[in-house]
């Protein structure tokens, strides 16, 4: 599985961006995926995940209520919905796919099987 981030770029605090990850290679409706993110000077942190299904979603504390994450199966991508955006939430983001079969909340635990390069995300304040 081939992985590819999409729709940084610039915004204001309180602005919104919407981040895509097109995955290529079959069976995507098979995999959990993930959104990370790494801020500079900063270890790359778990943002949100959605199973396999996508029955089950899951956010760290810091995005929940602001961050919607969805897949489209049809079109092998998941989404990042981002919304009231701080400039905390500046930085690199970065999908992720796995395998295992299991709910969200549990997904990212583990190592996941494949990783799309990045997508630039800065909010100014």
């Amino acid at each position: 599985v081939q992985l590819q981030a999409s729709g940084g770029g610039l915004v204001q605090a309180g602005g919104s961006l919407r981040l895509s990850c097109a995955a290529s290679g079959r069976q995507f409706s098979s995999y959990g995926m993930a959104w990370f993110r790494q801020a500079p000077g900063k270890e790359r942190e778990f943002v949100s995940t959605i199973s396999w299904s996508g029955g089950s979603t899951y956010y760290t504390d810091s995005v929940n209520g602001r961050f919607t994450i969805s897949r489209d199966d049809a079109a092998n991508t998941v989404y990042l919905q981002m919304n009231s955006l701080l400039p905390e939430d500046t930085a690199i983001y970065y999908c992720a796919a796995s395998s295992r079969r299991t709910t969200a909340r549990e997904l990212w635990k583990d190592a996941m099987d494949y990783w799309g390069k990045g997508t630039q995300v800065t909010v100014s304040s």
